[in-house]
């Protein structure tokens, strides 16, 4: 049902700057490394599939780009960027005033709230102080973690940092830690898996931050790159028109995510 990121050969970044040149360079898109289902996620011979890779396919198509899928580290994903070693993120990177410091982004291509899920056999909600006496796994330099230093860990609650979504989910599901807080969407693909079904319940959705946390995922670019950001935000609005986007999005979700 999700088909895998074909690589394919890589056309020529200057010409969207209008710039000649004999041979094209890279148009490099950079993923996060580690698997977010129902995303992105590798199968054993290091192929791509899920929504996310979807929407790659699509937007490229549709910018006259022909991309490249590079796997990046994502605590080192901006870096990556500003130094060259790729051209854009289409990571689920959610739009913040911490991040437009260093870098641009297109139009959001979708949206989604953050939750928090936790054991079955405790009772707390999403709150800061029903949480003071908990522990709560959140994945490294995300906005998730952002937000629950700033709310709960003053609170009492004791975080717990993780590098991977899955690698949190694990422990959840172990007992090992009481809760998790993520992007509602991602979360919930693991509160219907067996082991989610099995362990675990949604707990609540958290109290808006905009100074931390921003629920629309957009397209990261460097700043140097405005002719790129309008050729992407024209085809990102154009997939959503001429029904593309609502196409893909049916084989993963019930519902438009956009």
């Amino acid at each position: 049902m999700k088909k895998a990121f074909s690589i394919l050969a890589v056309a020529g970044f200057a010409a969207l700057t209008g710039a000649a040149s004999a041979q094209a360079e890279q148009v490099k898109v950079g993923i996060a490394a580690e698997p977010y289902p129902p995303f992105t996620v590798p199968d054993a011979s290091g192929n791509w599939s899920g929504w996310e890779i979807d929407f790659i396919n699509a937007v490229c198509d549709e910018a006259k780009l022909d991309c490249v899928v590079t796997p990046v580290a994502w605590d080192g994903i901006i870096p990556a960027l500003n130094s060259g070693k790729i051209d854009m993120i289409i990571a689920s990177m959610s739009v913040t005033e911490e991040r437009k410091k260093t870098i641009d982004f297109t139009d959001g291509y979708y949206r989604s709230k953050a939750i928090v899920a936790g054991l079955k056999d405790l009772t707390f909600d999403a709150t800061p102080a029903t949480l003071a006496d908990k522990i709560m796994g959140v994945q490294v330099s995300t906005i998730h973690m952002a937000y629950a230093q700033k709310h709960f860990a003053p609170a009492g609650t004791t975080l717990r940092e993780y590098q991977t979504q899955d690698e949190a989910n694990a422990d959840l599901a172990a007992g090992r830690i009481d809760a998790v807080q993520a992007d509602e969407i991602a979360l919930r693909d693991f509160l219907a898996s067996d082991a989610g079904k099995a362990c675990c319940d949604l707990k609540g959705t958290v109290e808006s931050d905009p100074a931390v946390m921003a629920e629309d995922a957009a397209i990261g670019l460097r700043k140097s790159d405005p002719e790129l950001k309008e050729r992407l935000n024209a085809a990102i609005h154009a997939i959503r028109e001429n029904g593309t986007y609502l196409a893909f999005n049916s084989k993963y979700f019930d519902f438009d995510i956009y």
